[in-house]
């Protein structure tokens, strides 16, 4: 199955759910437009009817009933602004509920996706997809109650003007359709394909400013701050061509719907001359409204393209067949095929070796972030290359060299690793990091904000809180790079030894990746990675044991 089919079976999904809310929203929004057909012709007929008689002389002014067609006014315009809430709070009401846990679904879908699938998409790109993209998609909720509205709007519109005459009734038909068919014609020419493009520049907009914004102090260090301002503001100027073109097709929309309507009322004015003034100001009346309540489809129409786009977009998220047909590993046994070496849980192993030969890369394949390479690795009883993606990453508790914190608490940032967290186990994983004593100084503790991406923490303070949120985690492997990178000696040294407690205490396998000679002695065997291959397999050599295992 397809990415977008995926993602069309979830919307369906979705639909099935907020079923009774859209069906209201329907119901409330074929009211509002009878109603405000209703309105406008039965107002069009009072003023007229009670302007003739006013000027017939005081026998048709006692003859003529006012009572009853204000009444009415006054009814239908209490029922019209009541359907509106109605249709309003409910339509939107599924269309959020909706985009609340497509949201989640497709955050699952990336997460659980191919690490080649992930890496294809930037922080940027994966950002407007998960929020601009799902936005414009609410239409494709909202809309829902449209067809019904229109076609309600539309039939009364046509039975009002028959009190005027067949003529007048076929007239209205004709202009509702042209006014339909035309925008449609028009949408698909020219809103659709400018929808779709502001949509992709809004995507690309999105990308260069993360990925400018995340290299901000370089940029000014090297004082190519105008050159970032002029790369940004050349995608900018590409999304506003974009939204300019999408707002010109929808201004042919409403010239088409203004010109349809003119000549509409033109030509029910025409044919029903011979009846009374009253039904003939009905009836122009009751085109205008008609025709109007098939703007609300004309509106869907604008925004068709882009909903189409986004659903493409999402669905390349989804599209990911790799992932579907991975197989769960059995055990948490670690085996390098290549010096057929097999590690139990609860081992420790160094990695070490030259900057830049792969030793990161090495463990990344074995935790599922980077494509793996056939016969390299096992986790269990099965190749990465077979196992599934959540399956490998539910043995491992990580953290990177390059730590990334989120713009929240210290809280936020440590239940990450595990959402159910007590104060204790958060207490006792800042200890192990040594960062507890750091923390109880804060004006708020756990709850200090950090600011983005940390900043009110030293490189060596974010270091440690990426260790003590990966402490946290319930895994079967802790894996380190460069824990301790940054640190000073003493420091270092009560960091390693509280590590090494907790391992002890939890049985815990370790795997670590250091140039440092501290943080190796806490492991039984060390890898030595040598570099990468014509192929891309990790070339690799296992040394003895620094400490008896």
């Amino acid at each position: 199955m397809t990415g977008v089919a995926r993602f069309r079976r979830l919307m369906r999904e979705q639909r099935r759910r907020q079923g009774g809310r859209l069906a209201l929203a329907a119901a409330a929004g074929a009211v509002v437009t009878a109603a405000s057909v209703l309105l406008l012709g039965l107002s069009g007929w009072f003023i007229t009817g009670a302007a003739l008689a006013g000027v017939a002389g005081g026998a048709a002014i006692g003859a003529f009933n006012y009572l009853l067609p204000s009444a009415a006014i006054r009814f239908l315009a209490i029922a019209r602004t009541g359907a509106r809430y109605v249709e309003r709070v409910s339509g939107h009401a599924a269309a959020l509920k909706a985009l609340a846990r497509l949201r989640p679904a497709l955050f699952d879908g990336l997460a659980a996706a191919s690490p080649g699938r992930v890496r294809a998409l930037s922080s940027g790109e994966a950002s407007a997809r998960m929020i601009q993209d799902v936005d414009a998609i609410q239409t494709l909720f909202v809309r829902l109650s449209t067809p019904w509205a229109a076609g309600a709007g539309g039939a009364i519109a046509i039975a009002l003007a028959g009190l005027a005459g067949s003529g007048a009734a076929i007239t209205v038909g004709i202009g509702t359709g042209l006014a339909v068919l035309g925008a449609l014609a028009i949408g698909r020419l020219a809103a659709d394909p400018a929808g779709a493009r502001v949509q992709v520049a809004t995507g690309r907009f999105k990308d260069r400013f993360s990925a400018l914004q995340a290299a901000a102090p370089e940029l000014r260090a090297y004082g190519l701050e105008s050159w970032a301002v002029e790369q940004i503001a050349a995608e900018a100027r590409t999304l506003d061509r974009r939204t300019i073109d999408a707002a010109a097709a929808a201004g042919w929309m409403t010239a088409w719907q203004g010109m349809v309507t003119g000549g509409t009322v033109i030509g029910v004015v025409l044919v029903s001359a011979g009846s009374p003034l009253p039904l003939v100001t009905l009836a122009a009346l009751a085109a205008v409204t008609g025709i109007e309540a098939a703007g609300a489809l004309v509106a869907s129409f604008r925004q068709a393209g882009a909903a189409a786009e986004a659903v493409r977009r999402l669905g390349e998220v989804l599209d990911d067949p790799v992932a579907e047909t991975g197989t769960v590993p059995t055990g948490d046994a670690v085996t390098l095929v290549a010096l057929d070496l097999t590690l139990a849980a609860g081992r420790r192993l160094a990695v070490t070796g030259p900057s830049g030969a792969g030793k990161t890369t090495l463990i990344e394949r074995l935790m599922a972030l980077r494509d793996p390479v056939t016969d390299e690795l096992r986790l269990g009883d099965v190749d990465l290359t077979h196992a599934d993606v959540r399956g490998v990453r539910a043995r491992f508790a990580y953290a990177a060299q390059d730590v990334r914190l989120l713009a929240g608490t210290v809280r936020d940032n440590l239940t990450l690793a595990r959402a159910d967290a007590g104060e204790t186990d958060l207490w006792a994983a800042l200890e192990t990091a040594d960062l507890a004593d750091r923390v109880r100084a804060m004006p708020a503790g756990l709850d200090t904000p950090l600011g983005d991406n940390g900043e009110r923490l030293s490189g060596g303070e974010r270091r440690r809180l990426g260790l003590a949120r990966a402490c946290l985690r319930h895994a079967a492997w802790l894996v380190l790079d460069e824990p301790t990178e940054g640190l000073d000696a003493a420091t270092e040294a009560r960091v390693l030894e509280r590590l090494d407690q907790r391992l002890a205490a939890l049985g815990q396998g370790l795997i670590l990746v250091s140039h440092r000679p501290a943080p190796l002695a806490l492991c039984d065997r060390t890898l030595v990675v040598t570099g990468l291959a014509a192929d891309g397999r990790i070339l690799m050599e296992s040394m003895p044991a620094r400490v008896a295992a």
